[in-house]
């Protein structure tokens, strides 16, 4: 954070909130001119402070609105196993956040589905097939409390 001044911070703040104002309404909003936010927009996504646009959509409006956290065991723990593991979840579409955590499981899995039976096969014809796995514990959402997608700089 050394290297972002105020301006940038505030660029970074306003961005994340709503990234599809125009480079002339960003400039309004930190009070510069076009040009010099133009640039630090550009140096922010260079330097990798800015990794991606895109559009939050409603997953209950889309179908996928049944929330599983699934937590994995790999049969044990390898430089194989896991890369044989992190490479087919890679490619799951149903798989929206991995993570590789500490703890009695080695991954947590964040998966959207239609229902129910729709999770279930997804378990069994999906995740059951990756060789690596040893086990699985499911956690499903009842209601969802707060999801941001921003972070607090």
């Amino acid at each position: 954070m050394a290297q972002l001044d105020s301006k940038d911070i505030e660029i970074l703040s306003i961005l994340q909130e709503d990234a599809t104002l125009t480079t002339k309404q960003l400039a309004s909003r930190v009070h510069l001119s076009s040009t010099p936010v133009f640039e630090r927009v550009k140096r922010l996504e260079k330097e990798g402070y800015i990794r991606k646009y895109a559009a939050i959509l409603d997953a209950d409006k889309l179908g996928k609105g049944f929330i599983v956290f699934c937590q994995v065991k790999l049969l044990r723990m390898g430089t194989d196993t896991a890369n044989d593991f992190v490479s087919k979840v890679k490619d799951i579409p149903e798989v929206t956040e991995c993570y590789n955590i500490s703890g009695e499981y080695d991954y947590l899995m964040k998966v959207h589905a239609p229902d129910m039976r729709y999770y279930q096969q997804f378990l069994i014809n999906v995740i059951g097939r990756i060789g690596s796995v040893g086990s699985v514990q499911s956690t499903f959402v009842m209601q969802e409390i707060k999801q941001t997608y921003g972070l607090s700089i």
